[in-house]
């Protein structure tokens, strides 16, 4: 099973940006669905980004179209989170989460958050206003 460590959390004022970095190691297989995941105290947990590492086809909650940008880097095995123009409502602690899909069909952003099968510690992002 593949094993995720994301990094990259911090804080910021509202306006700025942050880029979150999740490392893989072991092989989760040339095709998966891979996701930026974010959960704020008392809300349940939330996908943000996918991305269908087959084709690269990605997919955005509403929320953060525009703003964020989730890509990878199959060299480094790291998929990145990209956050641009922070908002206080997006302060919450961000996962990465992983599972070996057949096709992009199965990567959409309405993808059930326990249905990962990997996940990583997680790491907090802060926005102040």
């Amino acid at each position: 099973q593949v094993q995720l460590a994301e990094s990259g959390g911090g804080s910021v004022q509202a306006g700025g940006s942050l880029r979150l970095s999740c490392k893989a190691s072991g092989y989760i297989g040339s095709r998966a669905c891979m996701a930026w995941l974010r959960q704020a105290p008392g809300k349940e947990r939330e996908a943000v980004a996918t991305i269908y590492t087959g084709s690269g086809r990605t997919e955005y909650v509403d929320a953060v179209k525009g703003r964020f940008t989730i890509s990878q880097d199959n060299a480094k095995n790291t998929l990145y989170l990209q956050m641009n123009s922070l908002k206080p409502e997006d302060a919450a602690v961000y996962y990465c989460g992983a599972i070996a899909v057949t096709n992009d069909y199965f990567c959409s952003i309405q993808r059930t958050p326990s249905s990962f099968a990997s996940w990583g510690q997680g790491t907090q992002v802060a926005v102040s206003s």
